[in-house]
């Protein structure tokens, strides 16, 4: 008998048995770069051009209209919002019954919820001054993201899912206490960059 028809020994079928169950809890939790990243883009690119234009005493920073900034926001939230319903929606059909039927849902809502605040947004905007205005697209859109991680984390039991969207809501609530370009700030290096690093790191750990 060659040593290639031999048969494995227990602790190689233990460590193939390992390496399969973790690709394959891998593959049904989904790419982490999906679930982070975009959202860690869109708010260190919209934040941080929204703190250019507010600056923290009242003067801006950089000659950045707050439209300007407000649609590089808007913008990014978009692309993310999309990216990571297509994540959840790819990673639900990967499994069947009711959990396909409650990640789908979930998918969906995202998609829904950034519709209403848009609409609800721009019909309040007008009757606000500039800077309560931008407060108000970037406080709703964060608290949305928010409650929408925790959900996703109780739909999928997801802990850490779970506990980044109260952190999303702690510093989102933090900067709205202290003002547009506080909440800017906090919002691009908290949130924007936190998620990027967060996204690479637990790529890089799965």
């Amino acid at each position: 008998m060659t040593e290639d028809e031999r048969a494995p020994s227990p602790e190689e079928m233990l460590r193939v048995i390992e390496e399969q169950s973790a690709a394959t809890a891998k593959w049904l939790s989904g790419d982490p770069l999906l679930l982070y990243i975009p959202w860690g883009v869109a708010w260190l690119l919209g934040f941080t051009a929204l703190f250019l234009h507010y600056g923290l005493d009242g003067r801006p920073y950089a000659p950045i209209s707050q439209p300007q900034a407000v649609g590089v926001l808007l913008a990014g939230l978009i692309v993310a919002g999309a990216v990571a319903a297509r994540g959840f929606v790819g990673m639900n059909r990967r499994v069947r019954g009711d959990s396909n039927a409650r990640g789908a849902m979930f998918g969906y809502s995202w998609f829904a919820g950034f519709l209403l605040m848009n609409i609800i947004c721009s019909r309040m905007s007008p009757h606000l001054p500039p800077q309560e205005s931008g407060l108000m697209w970037g406080g709703s859109s964060l608290m949305l993201v928010a409650v929408l991680y925790m959900a996703g984390g109780a739909v999928f039991l997801a802990w850490p899912m779970f506990f980044f969207g109260v952190w999303i809501a702690g510093v989102n609530g933090l900067g709205v206490l202290l003002g547009a370009g506080w909440h800017a700030l906090l919002s691009a290096v908290l949130l924007g960059g936190g998620f990027i690093a967060v996204g690479i790191v637990v790529r890089l750990r799965t």
